[in-house]
């Protein structure tokens, strides 16, 4: 679906990986005929072998290349996304998971500035495991076939026994999607954009560098960032803080917006409910959901009740697929 671009090969891996030779211009590999335990089929198979146990031979060299070939090939595709989501947080994975079922066809790149996944939702409220997500959020747990307790038509509330089990859950069946890559450890710098002629712009990609590059900007020179463009972006980098609410406050600073609202006291009743509603394209090409709403609208926070982070992913999934055709035939111009 995007523009098309420039592409070089890429490497057959499939190919290389399935021969028995050795990989082109490395060393022959030495060793004996590869033993039973090498052979086994199954965990089962290896039990009570373990005195003759030994992994495969291999050389230091393929265990690189294997890495890079791939990541590199990733660049070079998502460097055209369709639709790039910054913060690889609840609501960000939700959206990407409804995109992803949603429309196969799409190219979809996750930026996570941390090097794990997932951002507040591994844990609970104070570092307490169980999840609480208020109804009707419970739906999309029984979409991702995560377990809960209910305690009845009168509760207004499941639990989750552990946030990690919503949160790894969403993200090994993101991952699993063929059209989804996630650039973990990246942070996004920057938003490209494109003026429209009247002093307005539209959001045509983001720029990226590796984190740790990006934290150290003040003490070294010459670390410039890298891009993808994209004619949607999806911002959901959570409240304010070190790399939260980037894209808003990026448009205040561009002037596109005159200033944030600032996130407000604690009021679950309120917060959530205006979070997912209010879930929107703030500006041309830029969707914003989860908490980075709640600085733009000045909406209260809503603590550790996680059913806004998922419905909010869902919301923006569905304006991003209302929107998308349209900033599509931009982008082409």
């Amino acid at each position: 679906m995007s523009p098309p671009a420039m592409m070089y090969e890429q490497p057959q891996a499939t190919t290389a990986l399935h021969t028995k030779g050795p990989h082109s211009g490395a060393v022959p590999l030495s060793g004996g005929p590869v033993g039973k335990t090498m052979q086994a089929k199954t965990v089962e198979e290896m039990h009570g072998a373990w005195d003759s146990f030994k992994f495969a031979p291999i050389r230091e060299s393929q265990v690189s290349r294997a890495m890079t070939r791939r990541y590199f090939a990733d660049l070079d595709h998502y460097a055209e996304s369709d639709i790039v989501i910054v913060g690889a947080g609840s609501c960000g994975l939700s959206t990407a998971y409804v995109l992803a079922k949603a429309r196969p066809d799409l190219k979809i790149a996750i930026i996570e500035a941390g090097v794990a996944p997932g951002g507040g939702a591994w844990l609970g409220g104070q570092l307490f495991s169980a999840m609480v997500m208020r109804k009707p959020a419970d739906a999309f747990l029984r979409e991702l076939g995560v377990p809960y307790e209910d305690e009845g038509d009168n509760s207004s509330f499941v639990v989750v026994k552990h946030a990690a089990l919503f949160t790894s859950t969403v993200l090994s069946k993101v991952l699993q999607f063929p059209n989804v890559k996630l650039f973990n450890a990246t942070a996004v710098e920057d938003l490209i954009t494109r003026t429209d002629g009247k002093g307005g712009i539209r959001i045509a990609g983001v720029v990226t560098n590796w984190t740790l590059v990006s934290m150290h900007h003040d003490d070294q020179s010459c670390m410039d960032p890298n891009t993808i463009n994209a004619p949607v972006v999806i911002s959901t980098t959570g409240h304010d803080g070190p790399f939260g609410a980037f894209s808003v406050k990026r448009l205040v600073s561009m002037q596109q917006i005159s200033a944030l609202g600032g996130m407000r006291g604690l009021d679950m009743n309120v917060a959530e409910d205006a979070i997912v509603k209010n879930t929107r394209e703030i500006a041309p090409g830029l969707i914003v959901g989860g908490m980075e709403l709640s600085e733009v609208d000045g909406a209260n926070r809503m603590g550790p009740t996680f059913g806004a982070m998922a419905l909010s992913g869902v919301k923006a999934a569905e304006e991003a697929l209302k929107i998308f055709d349209a900033r599509q035939k931009e982008n082409m111009e």
